[in-house]
């Protein structure tokens, strides 16, 4: 048996898609998720910024004795993961991928659009996958401006958020894709959104499933899974103000339970405060 737990992380509320698909596959295991709100979103920021961002909180999870970190953000994914690796070889980390692969393999038109942030297309992660997996098909990339700011907000069903979709889908009605690859956490929680617009023959690929069987492998090839079958608990952590975050826990994924704030101090995040102070 092993107790310690999975540390889960992204700039903001996108990774509780990633969390819900882990609790679902492992319910057992115990989970710390960190929202560095205070961030949000990466892909707005400098490389060497979520670097710095990311290294921090690595460092916080490692403390409090995770056995594995869950880098559930493409952004940091993308520019940090490899760094990570390098610096903390002690520890497993499980990060984002863009689902070009399957897109590629399944696609019958031939043509895949992806959406994701400005950072994560301009990292090497991407740039890898699509040169390993989607010969002979083209990819059609969007940044979506503004689609993760209306998503932290809660905003899913919003004007604004419909509008930011549209611009981004409606033309490759034209162009034929028939695949839609989300490059960022945030992204499934507008599916019932983006398949509004779409309609139902176009197929929307989440990545998040296979992010959490590849955190089950990992524990597995480890010897380090949880062999309990008592529930886990996840404690959830944000930079940002716990009055945003709490009430979205409940309407993302239906959580309910405290949050509690953490604060940065020279690069490295500080003592827990309570979420009633």
């Amino acid at each position: 048996m092993n107790a310690d737990p999975i540390g889960i992380f992204d700039s903001g509320v996108g990774g509780l898609s990633v969390l819900k698909e882990v609790n679902n596959l492992l319910p057992h295991e115990d989970i710390i998720y960190i929202a560095d709100q205070v961030h949000v979103p990466y892909g707005e920021r400098l490389i060497q910024d979520v670097c710095l961002y990311s290294d921090g909180i690595a460092r916080f999870f490692i403390k409090r004795k995770t056995k594995l970190i869950v880098v559930a953000c493409n952004t940091a994914s993308a520019v940090a993961l490899h760094h990570l690796r390098k610096k903390f070889p002690g520890i497993p980390f499980v990060g984002m991928e863009p689902a070009v692969k399957p897109a590629a393999e399944s696609t019958l038109s031939g043509m895949v659009r992806v959406l994701a942030t400005p950072a994560t297309f301009h990292g090497e992660l991407y740039a890898s996958v699509v040169e390993r997996f989607a010969n002979g098909v083209t990819i059609i990339q969007d940044t979506c401006p503004g689609l993760v700011s209306q998503i932290e907000k809660g905003e899913l069903f919003s004007s604004e958020t419909l509008l930011i979709l549209q611009n981004a889908l409606s033309p490759m009605m034209k162009q034929g894709v028939d695949r839609i690859v989300l490059g960022c956490t945030h992204y499934p929680f507008v599916i019932p959104l983006i398949t509004k617009i779409i309609g139902p023959k176009i197929q929307v690929i989440d990545p998040a499933p296979a992010v959490a069987r590849q955190v089950m492998r990992v524990l597995t090839g480890d010897r380090i899974l949880r062999s309990t079958k008592e529930p886990g608990t996840i404690q959830f952590l944000t930079t940002g103000e716990v009055v945003f975050l709490e009430p979205m826990l409940e309407k993302f994924i239906g959580f309910k339970g405290p949050v509690r704030k953490i604060l940065w101090n020279n690069g490295d995040l500080g003592e827990l405060i309570s979420h009633t102070e």
